[in-house]
């Protein structure tokens, strides 16, 4: 027998919504869908409205900006149990990256206006939300801090 999991049942599973009140994880999976992406598909344009939040259950996705002249430049990746798109948080609510799957994947897409909502609603939610979310952005920022210091130390190299 095939068991079939909701949007409920997988947030619960994911590192990101770990620990957090079993009410919320049910409130934040109201705002909720499952959905697929093939591989090259954008999930998130930079510059389009910040509607949408991913959270990866299965496959990758990198997220990316372009470097005029160079084109597209992936940034980073991000696999599963990652998150995705975060910009719906923060006004002016405009994406500042694109991401797009590596693979084909499987996602639950959140919807940003209803977890706003929510938020303002349930401050705790708000508040648990913005400190999980600003822990993946910390972490990213660490991440960025490392490849731009590595491409300096090369770039030295080669000047030497």
């Amino acid at each position: 027998m095939v068991e079939i999991k909701g949007v409920r049942d997988y947030l619960a599973s994911i590192d990101f919504f770990t620990g957090m009140k079993e009410e919320h994880v049910e409130l934040i999976s109201g705002c909720g869908e499952l959905v697929q992406f093939k591989a090259g598909e954008f999930l998130i344009k930079e510059g389009d409205k910040a509607e949408k939040f991913y959270v990866i259950r299965e496959g990758e996705a990198t997220i990316e900006t372009y470097v005029p002249g160079q084109g597209a430049k992936i940034m980073m990746t991000v696999k599963k149990g990652g998150i995705v798109g975060y910009s719906w948080l923060f006004e002016p609510y405009r994406s500042s990256f694109d991401v797009r799957a590596l693979t084909d994947m499987r996602a639950i897409q959140l919807d940003g206006a209803c977890l706003r909502g929510k938020a303002e609603n349930d401050h705790e939610l708000g508040y648990h939300l913005m400190n999980r979310v600003a822990r993946v952005i910390l972490k990213r920022l660490h991440a960025s801090r490392q490849q731009m210091v590595d491409v300096y130390e090369k770039l030295e190299r080669k000047g030497a």
